[in-house]
């Protein structure tokens, strides 16, 4: 035990000031001892308490704090009296803490036996003030954090499952692939992490312990673990309501995808209680993601970072959405807005693809740029030379042709076809999409691949001695073309 982890006592954190001799703090202290007056012999390890104002000159703290020093005593706390300089400059050069308090001296006195004779209730102290301060009642991560910052005297923060914070003031040093409670010494304190478990960390709880809180550090984390079940249970209800909601809406967009007449009134009236307009002309987007990301749980991230007026609804293997004008939008605004959904489609760094569709008109209209937004998407997720993301604008033809790559006899025709390329290393099949999307360019597919030149090169001459072709002949192009991309797509 040393004075520095008395010092981060609740009581005398806040009623105890260190005038001088700071260099002392971590001294062993072994008991505390109170006495009436500053004549006191103190002993080895010992913290003399002084119980009255120090009454005459200082050369009386100025003896003490010399006896303190010759016989190894750990610190002097003084009520109510502020030394000369003098004497806070002998207590720095004896490296002896001189400590001062408006409070009861008794009552700090007792507060720091008891930490020297049962150092665990502390921890029980403050686990118990957690459960207390935090009680059954659903807290969102802000008040968890209050509570906490009011009971540590530190700053906490809650961490979202990348690391980024949701809440507090606490940042970074998360090591997010270990699920466990995580202690980490940083300059001047000590980094506490504790994880909120779902199925995974769904978030963490931080604090940042610096100064003499610091000395704490082996209490905190109990309390860290009451304030994640407490943020585990508002994340629990918080994920009910949000399922509950996506179901509803996955549900209404599936009953308006599904329309071939106009709405009845019961699904008009679904519809504006969702805050969904018909009427106008609508702008279908759709960004897939890969199956491990919670869609339900980043569905407001993703409006977030579309930074446009849409409805956004967890479907498929991601969201789809759409932004509706009140009247038929020109080609510019349409441009305009597919490179604003790019921006977006950028900032989300989920491994997603986008695709956006075309402007179509009324409740049918929904439906067909819906349609496009997610063959835009599927054919998006094969070309990284895009960013992974097509506006319908863009495809043309492939998007017809995407149509027919779809049908039971074509997809075992496109592997019949290429399947000598695949049972040879050198990724050849993704080659030849590549080469072919780049106009059979050397160089812009080297730079798709991320290859020299000439291993592109060398790769399509393989290819064609493979399978037997002249890419040079636009009906073999063509056909290996889908085919490449056909079995690229089926592929996970």
């Amino acid at each position: 035990m040393s004075l520095r982890r008395v010092l981060a006592l609740p009581g005398w954190a806040e009623h105890v000031r260190v005038l001088a001799g700071s260099a002392g703090l971590d001294r062993p202290l072994a008991t505390v001892q109170a006495t009436l007056d500053a004549s006191h012999l103190p002993a080895a390890g010992e913290l003399t308490v002084v119980a009255r104002p120090v009454a005459g000159t200082d050369w009386q703290i100025d003896a003490l704090l010399r006896r303190c020093s010759d016989a190894g005593a750990t610190g002097v706390l003084l009520p109510g009296t502020e030394p000369i300089t003098a004497s806070r400059l002998l207590a720095d050069r004896l490296a002896v803490p001189l400590l001062t308090t408006g409070a009861p001296p008794l009552d700090l006195l007792v507060e720091a036996r008891l930490l020297l004779a049962a150092p665990e209730l502390d921890r029980a102290d403050l686990l118990l003030a957690t459960h207390r301060a935090l009680g059954d009642r659903l807290r969102p991560p802000e008040e968890v954090v209050a509570v906490l910052r009011r009971l540590l005297r530190s700053p906490v923060g809650v961490l979202d499952d990348r690391g980024a914070p949701l809440a507090g003031e606490v940042t970074g040093r998360v090591r997010l692939d270990e699920a466990v409670p995580q202690r980490t010494d940083v300059a001047g304190g000590v980094f506490l992490a504790h994880p909120v478990l779902l199925q995974r960390p769904a978030m963490w709880l931080a604090a940042e312990l610096r100064g003499t809180e610091a000395a704490r550090a082996d209490v905190v984390p109990p309390a860290l673990a009451v304030a994640a079940g407490a943020l585990q249970r508002w994340l629990l209800a918080n994920r009910l309501e949000l399922e509950r909601d996506a179901r509803s809406r996955t549900a209404l967009l599936g009953d308006l995808l599904r329309l071939d007449t106009e709405p009845g009134a019961d699904l008009r009236r679904r519809v504006a209680d969702a805050g969904w307009r018909l009427g106008g002309w609508h702008v279908g987007l759709h960004i897939g993601v890969p199956p491990a990301v919670d869609t339900v749980a980043r569905t407001q991230e993703v409006m977030r970072a579309l930074d446009v007026e849409a409805v956004v609804v967890e479907h498929g293997d991601g969201w789809t959405g759409w932004v509706t004008f009140d009247h038929e939008p020109t080609a510019e605004r349409v441009r305009s807005l597919a490179t604003r959904l790019q921006t977006a489609h950028r900032a989300l760094r989920l491994g997603a693809h986008m695709g956006v569709g075309r402007p179509h008109p009324r409740p049918e209209g929904l439906a067909a740029t819906v349609a496009e937004a997610l063959d835009a998407a599927r054919l998006a997720a094969t070309r990284p030379e895009t960013g992974h993301f097509l506006h319908v604008d863009q495809l043309g033809m492939a998007q017809l042709l995407l149509e027919w790559t779809r049908t039971d006899t074509f997809e075992p025709a496109a592997r019949a076809l290429v399947a000598p390329l695949r049972s040879v290393p050198g990724d050849l099949v993704r080659t030849l999409a590549a080469y072919l999307d780049a106009e059979s360019s050397i160089a812009e597919t080297a730079t798709v691949l991320g290859v020299h030149r000439n291993t592109v090169a060398a790769r399509i001459t393989r290819i064609e001695q493979l399978l037997g072709v002249d890419l040079s002949r636009p009906d073999e192009r063509l056909a290996l073309h889908l085919a490449s991309r056909a079995v690229i797509l089926s592929d996970p």
